[in-house]
C-alpha cells in the first residue's frame, strides 16, 4: 500500500511564509546573528561526527577514517542529492546511480548495500531512496569496516545523515538552473519557553525537477518537522520525522557495444528507449525517529532509540538492454549490438516496499580503575527489515539504437503479478565499546559486537527458499598515540560480516543468495589539527570474499564465493582555513582493488571494475579582498581511468571536471540574503562517470554536462 502524498505541502509552504503566520509578529524569530558566526567560523571544517561511534566524538580522537560534509559546503554547492554531497570525497565512486532512480555508492572499492549502508540519526535508514537535504546539518561517512557501529554491513564504509535540531530561524530558499528547474524551499525554528525548554524546527520543499535529459522532468515535495524537548534538567527528548514523494523519468545507462566497446558519440541528453506511455518512477518515503536520553549524573547517562524508516517504489519503466536478432544481433545477448542496438522492455514493478524497524537501548559512562581512564558504552539493538513486491513484468517490446530516437511501441498487455513478502530479516546484536586512557598520551578503544542475523526469504508465490542462521562476534581495537594535543597517530583492526550476494538471472544458480561473508581490515591512521585545518592519512587493507560468476569450459556462469577481493589504499584529506581569506575541503585517494585466488585468470591481475587507482576532489572558498560579502567558489574532481568489465579489457579514460561559483552575502530590507551562482562542468567535458553493475549487468553512466545553478536564501 503506497503512502499517502502530501499535497498539502505547497499550501503549508505559503502559510509558513505569509505575514499572517503566528510566529512571524515575534521579534525573537529574527536570526540570532551569534548562531551565523558560530557555523561561520568552522565553514567547511568539521570537528566531531557520530558516525564513528555511539555518541558524539571529536574526529581527533576517533581511530577511523571519517569524512563530514558540512552545511555550509552543501549549500555552496547547491546539493540535492547524495551525488552531490559524496563527490566532495575521493575515496567516493557512484555504482549503479542512474538518473531520477536511488543512488548507491562504491567506497574503498566495494559497492554499499541500500540494505545496511544508510542511516539517519545513527538509526537504520531503507537506502532506496534519495534523501532530502533540506533538514541536515551534516553528512557523515565512516569508510571502511562498520560491525561494531552497526552489525552487518559493507567493507565500504558507512553513510549518516544528521538532522538539524531546534533553533531560532526562518528562512526561505528560491533556485533555477538553465533548463528551468523550480525550487522553493523554508527553514523555521523556534525555541518555545521561558527557560527555552521545547524547540520545533520545520522544513518544507517543493521542487519542479528539470533535467538536462530529454523526457526526464520530475517533482518532489518535502516536509520534516524535528521536536527538541528538555523535559528536565537530567531528561530530553528529541523526536524527528520526515516524509518525501518523489516522481522522475529513470535514465537507462548503456551497455558495451558487442560486449567488448565503449559507445563513443553518445549525447548525454538523450534518454534511451523512451516510449511516451512510459512513467516516471515514485518514491515515496517516510522516516520516523526518536531519542530518549536521561543522564544520571555528570559521568553517566542512559538512551533509548528507535525509528522506521520504509520506502514505496513504483516503477513503470521502458528500459534498454541486451539485444536480439530484431536490434542487430545474431543471438539474444546481454549487451547492445557492436552498431548500438538494444532492445526495450516495459518494465512494472509497483508497491515495491522496504521497512526498516529498529529499537536501540545505550548505557555510557566514564571512570578510574587505578590509574586507567574508561569511557565505556554498552547497549543492545534489534533490527527487522522487511521487503514486500511483486514479481515484476518484464517484456520485450521493440528495439532502438544508441543513435536514434526509438520508434513508438505498444506497451504489453500482460498483468501485474501479486505482491508478497520476499524477504523477512531480523538482526539483534550485543555491544560494548571501551576508550582507555593510560595517561595524556596513549589510549587504547576496545569493542565488539555479537550479531544474531534470521532471515528468511521467499518466491514470488510466498513460499520459503531461503532461511538463514548466523552468529558472529565482530571485535574492533584501535592504539592511539597523540604526541601532542592535536595530533592523534592510531592503528586499527576490525572484523565486519557482509550479506551474501544474489546470483544473477544469467547464472546456472539464479537466484540463489549466497553465505553471509566475513571481512577484516587493517588501518594505520595521522590526524592534526594545524592552525585552522584539520589534515589527514589513512592507510588501510580491507579482505572480503570474492563474489562473482565464474565460467565453466562449457561457457556458462554460476554465481560463487571463490577467492577474495583485497584492497589496499592511501587516503589524504585536509579541510578547514587554509589562510584568513581562503577555506578548503580537499580529498586524494589512491586504491589497488585486485582478486586474489578466484579460480579465473582473467579476473586477476588487474585493476577491479569501476574503480580507478586515482581519484581526487576539491572544493575552495575564497573571500575576495575589498569587497564585503563576496567569495569565489571553485573546485574540481578527478579521476583516473578504471576498467568497465571484470575481465579488465574494456576501460574508460580518466577525467577532470572543474566547478566555478560565487556567494555574495547582503542586506535587502533588513533581512540577510545568500546569492550563489554555480556553474559545475565548466568546460563541458564528456566523460563516463560511472561503470557499476547492478543484478549482474554492466552499465555505463555518461557524466553531466554543463550545468549552471542560481539560489537565493532570505532569514527573516
Amino acid at each position: 500500500m503506497a503512502l499517502p502524498c502530501p499535497r498539502f505541502a505547497s499550501t503549508l509552504l505559503a502559510l509558513a511564509l505569509s505575514p499572517t503566520f503566528c510566529w512571524a509578529a515575534e521579534p525573537a524569530m529574527v536570526l540570532d546573528a551569534t548562531t551565523i558566526e558560530e557555523q561561520a567560523s568552522d565553514g567547511y571544517r568539521a570537528r566531531s561526527a557520530a558516525v564513528g561511534g555511539f555518541n558524539e566524538a571529536e574526529l581527533l580522537d576517533t581511530p577511523a577514517a571519517v569524512t563530514v560534509v558540512s552545511r555550509q559546503l552543501i549549500d555552496d554547492q547547491q546539493a540535492r542529492l547524495l551525488s552531490d554531497v559524496l563527490s566532495n570525497d575521493a575515496s567516493v565512486g557512484e555504482a549503479y546511480a542512474p538518473i531520477g532512480y536511488y543512488e548507491n555508492f562504491v567506497v574503498r572499492g566495494f559497492s554499499l548495500n541500500a540494505a545496511n549502508s544508510y542511516r539517519l540519526n545513527g538509526r537504520s535508514l531503507v537506502g532506496e531512496q534519495n534523501v532530502a537535504l533540506e533538514n541536515k546539518q551534516q553528512v557523515e561517512l565512516l569508510k571502511g569496516l562498520s560491525g561494531l557501529q552497526s552489525g552487518v554491513s559493507e567493507p565500504g564504509g558507512l553513510i549518516n545523515y544528521v538532522t538539524k535540531r531546534a533553533e531560532n530561524v526562518r528562512s526561505l530558499s528560491v533556485a533555477s538552473n538553465q533548463d528551468g528547474e523550480r525550487y522553493l524551499a523554508a527553514d523555521l525554528g523556534h525555541w518555545f519557553g521561558a527557560e527555552q525548554q521545547l524547540g520545533l524546527r520545520l522544513n518544507l520543499a517543493h521542487e519542479d525537477i528539470r533535467s538536462f535529459v530529454e523526457h526526464a522532468d520530475g517533482k518532489r515535495d518535502f516536509i520534516s518537522l524535528a521536536l527538541d524537548w528538555n523535559l528536565s534538567p537530567n531528561a530530553t527528548l528529541q523526536l524527528d520525522a520526515d516524509y518525501q514523494t518523489r516522481e522522475q523519468h529513470s535514465v537507462p545507462g548503456y551497455q558495451l557495444l558487442g560486449g567488448t566497446q565503449v559507445p563513443s558519440g553518445i549525447d548525454p541528453d538523450k534518454r534511451l528507449g523512451h516510449q511516451r506511455w512510459s512513467k516516471p518512477v515514485g518514491i515515496d518515503s517516510l522516516n520516523l525517529g526518536g531519542r530518549f536520553e536521561y543522564r544520571f549524573d555528570d559521568d553517566w547517562k542512559a538512551a533509548i532509540d528507535a525509528s522506521r524508516s520504509q520506502v514505496v517504489i513504483d516503477d513503470y519503466s521502458s528500459f534498454p538492454y541486451g539485444c536480439s536478432p530484431d536490434s542487430g544481433c545474431s543471438d539474444w545477448l546481454a549487451h547492445f549490438s557492436p552498431e548500438g542496438g538494444y532492445d526495450i522492455y516495459d518494465y512494472r514493478s509497483p508497491d515495491d516496499t522496504r521497512r526498516h524497524d529498529e529499537l536501540q537501548a545505550t548505557l555510557a559512562g566514564a571512570f578510574t580503575t587505578g590509574t586507567l581512564g574508561h569511557e565505556l558504552t554498552v547497549g543492545s539493538s534489534a533490527l527487522r527489515r522487511t521487503v514486500d513486491r511483486r514479481e515484476a513484468v518484464n517484456v520485450p517490446i521493440g528495439f532502438g539504437n544508441i543513435h536514434d530516437d526509438p520508434a513508438e511501441f505498444a506497451p504489453t498487455d500482460v498483468p501485474l503479478n501479486p505482491r508478497q513478502r520476499r524477504l523477512d530479516s531480523r538482526q539483534y546484536g550485543l555491544f560494548f565499546s571501551d576508550r582507555i586512557s593510560f595517561d595524556e598520551h596513549w589510549q587504547m578503544l576496545l569493542g565488539g559486537r555479537q550479531v544474531r542475523l534470521i532471515e528468511e526469504a521467499f518466491t514470488s508465490s510466498g513460499v520459503s527458499n531461503r532461511r538463514t542462521r548466523r552468529s558472529e562476534f565482530l571485535p574492533n581495537a584501535a592504539l592511539l598515540y597523540k604526541p601532542q594535543a592535536d595530533t592523534t597517530l592510531y592503528i586499527s583492526y576490525s572484523k565486519g560480516l557482509s550479506l551474501g550476494g544474489e546470483a544473477p538471472w544469467f547464472t546456472t544458480n539464479s537466484g540463489e543468495t549466497l553465505a553471509p561473508t566475513t571481512s577484516r581490515q587493517l588501518e594505520a591512521g595521522f590526524k592534526r589539527d594545524w592552525q585552522g585545518l584539520s589534515l589527514g592519512a589513512a592507510l588501510f587493507r580491507i579482505d572480503q570474499a570474492l563474489q562473482y560468476s565464474r565460467p565453466d569450459d562449457n561457457g556458462e556462469l554460476t554465481y560463487v564465493q571463490q577467492g577474495k577481493q583485497r584492497n589496499i589504499g592511501l587516503e589524504l584529506n585536509a579541510s578547514g582555513q587554509a589562510t584568513d581569506n581562503l577555506q578548503l575541503s580537499a580529498s586524494t585517494a589512491f586504491i589497488r582493488a585486485r582478486a586474489i585466488d578466484s579460480g579465473s585468470e582473467a579476473y586477476e591481475g588487474h585493476q577491479a571494475v569501476n574503480v580507478p587507482k586515482v581519484r581526487a576532489s576539491l572544493a575552495a572558498d575564497y573571500q575576495i579582498p575589498g569587497i564585503q560579502g563576496l567569495s569565489l567558489l571553485g573546485g574540481l574532481q578527478y579521476s583516473a581511468s578504471k576498467y568497465a568489465d571484470p575481465s579488465g579489457t574494456v576501460k574508460v579514460g580518466d577525467y577532470t571536471v572543474f566547478n566555478l561559483g560565487s556567494r555574495y552575502t547582503t542586506r535587502i530590507e533588513g533581512h540577510e540574503t545568500v546569492l550563489r551562482l554555480s556553474v559545475d562542468n565548466l568546460f563541458d567535458k564528456r566523460y563516463w562517470r560511472d561503470t557499476g553493475a547492478y543484478q549482474g549487468d554492466g552499465y555505463l553512466f555518461p557524466g553531466d554536462p554543463r550545468t549552471a545553478r542560481l539560489s537565493a536564501t532570505v532569514s527573516f
